[in-house]
């Protein structure tokens, strides 16, 4: 399977549910246009700006096995991260460059489940996702992400 993006999802207030789009624009030293991140007002919004906070990615495979094994109705949307994938292990892309299309980005951290993430969803995903939660990353170029866009590692 091509490593590609398979969803793409903004909030524009921490309360607001994600909300899919086809396509969203990447802003280096900003994040994601229309996400709250961008207007710095997140739930975990860092004063002053980093970079770690710009895009979160997950995989639509570990978001499948949680909801299999767990028996919950855990969706992309509840993991509340921008990218979800499919066909790559984003835990190996942390540290490296990869491209989303047209744009470069550096995984910098797994983005791992939290009590806030727990409290609005499921209070399994704190053990159920340990490793499995996801990325984060910072976006080196401006361009746009489009659904089905390649993900290729540019740091093997």
């Amino acid at each position: 399977m091509m490593a590609s993006v398979h969803e793409i999802l903004i909030a524009k207030s921490p309360a607001d549910p994600m909300e899919s789009r086809d396509r969203i624009r990447a802003v280096p030293g900003k994040g994601v246009a229309g996400d709250r991140y961008f207007a710095g007002i997140g739930t975990f919004s860092p004063s002053p700006h980093k970079p770690d906070f710009e895009l979160t990615l997950i995989e639509q495979e570990q978001i499948d096995a949680f909801a299999l094994v767990s028996g919950l109705a855990f969706t992309s949307r509840l993991a509340r991260r921008n990218i979800v994938t499919v066909g790559v292990n984003l835990n190996e892309l942390a540290g490296k460059r990869f491209k989303l299309g047209e744009v470069l980005v550096r995984g910098i951290r797994l983005c791992e489940p939290c009590q806030y993430l727990a409290r609005i969803t499921f209070p399994e995903t704190l053990a159920g996702l340990v490793h499995k939660s996801g990325l984060r990353a910072e976006i080196l170029t401006e361009g746009t992400i489009k659904l089905g866009d390649r993900i290729v590692e540019l740091d093997g």
